[in-house]
């Protein structure tokens, strides 16, 4: 068995050829979307990644501010950029890049964000409503995922779905995202972490496998039930390289794998420009717009 490719790259294309239509919709009525990104220090990684989203609005005709703080700014520093963002009216929506350098608190600054403008869907008052089932930005990553998901026909409904990690940004938003009473989500939802003794014995179980926990090749192929659909989202960086926590031989027995790159990073992106746009029509007083899912593009 060599498992059908989840390609991100391609569902992404199609997500920017929507936003671009709301967008185009939008200037009729005067109206631009504006993302705004915080960096704190010299993350290589983070620093890229930033740029990239740039590089995102720029091809949709998003416009786009950028503040960058030294690693060693100050509690005060970052309350005043976040609120510089907030009174930004050509600002629809805003993001702060994870991880923080050591000695300031992510999770704190957030509550300074203000909801409505919340690119992430990271606030807990967004999270909140995520967990009530009410309709909110939602975090990216996790979006991107279920997106993908439903885009392949891969049924979450009924479904086992093992997470492997509970992170602020993936495991913990997308748990309460595929267990809400709705299409495209209605699983049976399983977290389990590294501090887990036997993590096979969970991962084995799983329809669905997504692993998110942020260490290189964790996932093995003795460790994935054949024909399962596994989600490699976590990622992390080592001697210049990036790793994922999927080892290559699951292509062997997944029937569904997302690659190590041109997978969930591209629907990541493509899922904060959906909450930008979709902060641009809040603002100018429509409702937000929801993205098909043309399964035919992807024959």
């Amino acid at each position: 068995m060599t498992a059908v490719k989840l390609d991100g790259e391609l569902l992404a294309r199609n997500i920017k050829a929507e936003l671009s239509l709301r967008i185009e919709a939008l200037a009729d009525v005067g109206v631009t979307p504006g993302l705004g990104t915080l960096l704190v220090g010299d993350d290589g990684p983070s620093a890229k990644y930033v740029a990239m989203k740039h590089r995102d609005c720029a091809e949709l005709g998003i416009t786009s501010r950028h503040v960058h703080l030294p690693a060693e700014a100050s509690r005060a520093d970052v309350a005043e950029a976040v609120s510089g963002f907030n009174a930004d009216e050509t600002v629809s929506a805003y993001l702060m890049q994870y991880p923080f350098p050591s000695g300031l608190d992510y999770e704190s600054a957030l509550f300074a964000v203000d909801p409505a403008k919340d690119a992430d869907g990271l606030h807990p008052v967004n999270l909140g409503r995520l967990v009530q089932g009410i309709e909110a930005p939602l975090a990216c990553t996790p979006a991107g995922i279920c997106h993908m998901l439903s885009s392949y026909g891969i049924r979450t409904e009924g479904s086992h779905v093992v997470i492997v990690g509970r992170g602020l940004t993936i495991g913990r938003p997308l748990a309460n995202l595929l267990t809400l009473k709705k299409a495209g989500a209605n699983a049976a939802v399983t977290v389990v972490h590294t501090g887990v003794g036997d993590l096979g014995e969970f991962t084995r179980c799983a329809d669905i496998l997504v692993a998110a926990a942020g260490s290189p090749g964790l996932i093995t192929s003795a460790m994935v039930k054949p024909g399962a659909a596994v989600i490699a989202a976590g990622v992390s960086f080592s001697g210049g390289r990036l790793h994922s926590d999927v080892a290559n031989d699951v292509a062997e027995v997944a029937g569904w794998l997302s690659p190590r790159t041109g997978g969930v990073g591209p629907m990541t992106r493509a899922m904060l420009l959906k909450n930008t746009v979709d902060a641009a029509e809040r603002s100018a007083g429509r409702p937000a717009g929801r993205l098909s899912l043309s399964p035919d593009r992807l024959l």
